[in-house]
């Protein structure tokens, strides 16, 4: 785990020195085996490109291949940083990839911790967080990124809700889940007074007992993803985006806040990515609150249930269509 999230900053920053250093090209080498030309990976159609147009809400992108870097439809970057041991001197070279580019800063902060062998567990992680003992951490990451000159939205601790092994903090119960959340945006809000707070279920019915209140929210997020062979082995057929992101957007748009998808994914044959690269981005009026979406441009880093491996969610980098 500790490799998986110290990498994801790290990929986007050599991308993201790349572009900058080479204005545009590829200057430097690209890590963890990634393609060194961003092309788009064999067998994926093209089709599941998301389909934009002047009428689309807001789209955004997770990219630690860069290859949304030259996108000018894309509204929103997204990165994830771990609280713990990551470089954060190195967050100047994404707010130049973003600011450069017109767009604002989505930044997940996942609060793992770990020594050199091993890392702590769910209990000893609250109570530290409790004890004040990660106070020195969420003011060094807050601080850091209050010099950025992107605007900024912070997304702490995912996926509370769904408690099955990817996140050690998605198995406190509900009333932990608030005290940890509040006390983390209460300390970064003395960097970070401006920045947009993103509460951020994956979307399932228990969601509402972890609302931390309006307080402490300025915008909720939810996860959607569509995964062709899961959805005719659960479901008996083919799910739609409409279908998946309905009930977690039912749940939560009693709040008030402004919704968006803050993690997107889909995968399956042209056809089902097709239906789905034209529905995402597309107006929908039965989801008024629905700002914005956030594609989650990589291979899934955790095992779905059922055996069903590592979904490849990664588009490629063929052009978004034009805006008309």
């Amino acid at each position: 785990m500790r490799i998986t999230k110290r990498v994801v900053l790290d990929a986007f920053i050599a991308v993201a020195a790349s572009i900058l250093i080479g204005g545009g090209a590829w200057a430097v080498s690209v890590p963890l085996g990634f393609p060194h030309n961003g092309e788009l990976d064999e067998g994926q159609p093209a089709a599941k490109r998301p389909a934009l147009t002047e009428k689309s809400i807001a789209f955004g992108v997770y990219d630690p291949h860069g290859d949304f870097s030259g996108e000018s439809n894309v509204a929103i970057e997204h990165i994830f940083l771990a609280w713990e041991d990551v470089d954060l001197s190195t967050l100047p070279i994404v707010d130049a990839y973003v600011h450069r580019r017109g767009r604002t800063l989505m930044i997940t902060v996942e609060p793992w911790s770990w020594t050199s062998n091993w890392h702590v567990n769910s209990n000893e992680l609250l109570e530290g967080i409790k004890a004040g003992a990660y106070d020195t951490n969420i003011a060094t990451v807050c601080s850091s990124i209050a010099n950025l000159n992107s605007h900024i939205s912070i997304r702490w601790a995912q996926e509370m809700e769904d408690a099955v092994g990817k996140f050690i903090w998605a198995v406190w119960t509900p009333e932990d889940y608030v005290f940890a959340y509040r006390h983390f945006v209460t300390e970064c809000r003395k960097h970070l007074p401006d920045a947009n707070y993103v509460w951020s279920p994956k979307g399932g019915s228990s969601l509402a007992k972890y609302y931390p209140g309006d307080d402490y929210v300025d915008v909720i997020g939810l996860s959607v993803f569509g995964y062709q062979p899961y959805d005719k082995r659960n479901f008996g057929g083919e799910g739609t985006f409409e279908q998946a992101l309905e009930p977690g957007y039912r749940l939560v748009s009693g709040f008030g806040k402004p919704i968006i998808v803050a993690e997107l994914g889909y995968e399956g044959d042209e056809e089902y990515v097709s239906r789905w690269a034209k529905s995402v981005a597309a107006p929908h009026p039965e989801f008024p609150e629905l700002k914005a979406i956030v594609y989650f441009n990589d291979k899934e880093v955790f095992a779905w249930p059922q055996d069903f491996g590592y979904p490849n969610w990664r588009i490629g980098n063929a052009k978004v269509s034009d805006r008309n």
